[in-house]
């Protein structure tokens, strides 16, 4: 069971508006829109770069995964996540691999897909998340 590609690039920041011109201007990434994902508690915003977004991760509560990353590490880097097919088969099989999952199920993540994060203690120091684009092909 392959990665199929790189999906996107998590960067958490404190506010995705003050860095929005960055992405957008400085770069010229293509701004594909804000979402709220509540169950992860963030607003996060979407820059196309050609095949793969650039994901802003922005916490909407002090308690937020996220706002304890920010608080920890500062801005910059949080994720890399790709696209798998059958999620579900994928995390059994790096849990039998001896890989520590975040998530043992997938769950609701932005744009309508399944998601489950490997512990970046099993990773290398790098959260990595597996992500399974909805029946109709959102990703």
């Amino acid at each position: 069971m392959s990665v199929k590609c790189l999906n996107h690039v998590g960067i958490a920041v404190q506010s995705i508006d003050d860095q929005r011109a960055y992405y957008e201007g400085a770069l010229g990434l293509e701004f594909e829109g804000y979402e709220d994902v509540p169950s992860q508690k963030v607003r996060v915003a979407f820059f196309r770069a050609g095949d793969v977004r650039i994901e802003l991760l922005e916490p909407t509560a002090e308690d937020s995964t996220v706002a304890k990353f920010l608080e920890k590490r500062g801005e910059g880097l949080h994720h890399l996540a790709f696209t798998v097919e059958d999620i579900q088969s994928r995390i059994e099989s790096l849990k039998e691999s001896g890989l520590r999952m975040i998530d043992n199920e997938p769950r609701l993540g932005s744009h309508h897909m399944q998601i489950a994060f490997v512990h970046p203690k099993s990773s290398f120091g790098v959260l990595t998340e597996l992500c399974e684009p909805d029946s109709k092909g959102h990703a």
